[in-house]
């Protein structure tokens, strides 16, 4: 185990402060997760939604950063934490006022970086957007 798995139990098993953007954003916790990949399912408040009901897009970004980010953790070492380096959203479909599934995965892991993909799909099976990012791996105690 390492502190990014550890932590990745602490939010799955829920009651773990979490941090303040993600309160303020409401983004939520985490439902699962493995080596190399996690999973949540996320239903949106209709303060979040524009006023024709759609997803903002920005907002869905904030979503695919959070489950790319525990994706990375799964792989993340011992000694060091990671950076968004990089963030890539493709939006497929208009997300509306109804929960969204969203699934992270590792695809590569260098000495220096991680690259995640996610995806963030609909309760019908259909993609609303397809993310991707590369999580630089930072020793602790650097910036």
């Amino acid at each position: 185990m390492t502190w990014a798995t550890d932590r990745l139990d602490q939010v799955k098993a829920g009651g773990v402060a979490l941090p303040p953007v993600v309160e303020t954003l409401k983004l939520g916790g985490l439902d699962d997760w493995g080596p190399g990949w996690a999973r949540k399912t996320w239903q949106p408040s209709p303060e979040l939604l524009n006023s024709d009901g759609s997803m903002f897009g920005g907002y869905l970004a904030a979503l695919a950063d959070q489950i790319l980010a525990f994706a990375a953790m799964t792989a993340a070492p011992a000694d060091a934490m990671f950076r968004t380096s990089h963030l890539k959203i493709d939006f497929i479909r208009v997300g509306k006022a109804e929960p969204l599934r969203l699934e992270g995965r590792v695809v590569a892991k260098t000495r220096s970086v991680i690259h995640v993909e996610a995806d963030l799909v609909r309760p019908d099976g259909e993609l609303v957007a397809r993310a991707s990012a590369q999580q630089i791996i930072v020793p602790f105690g650097q910036t």
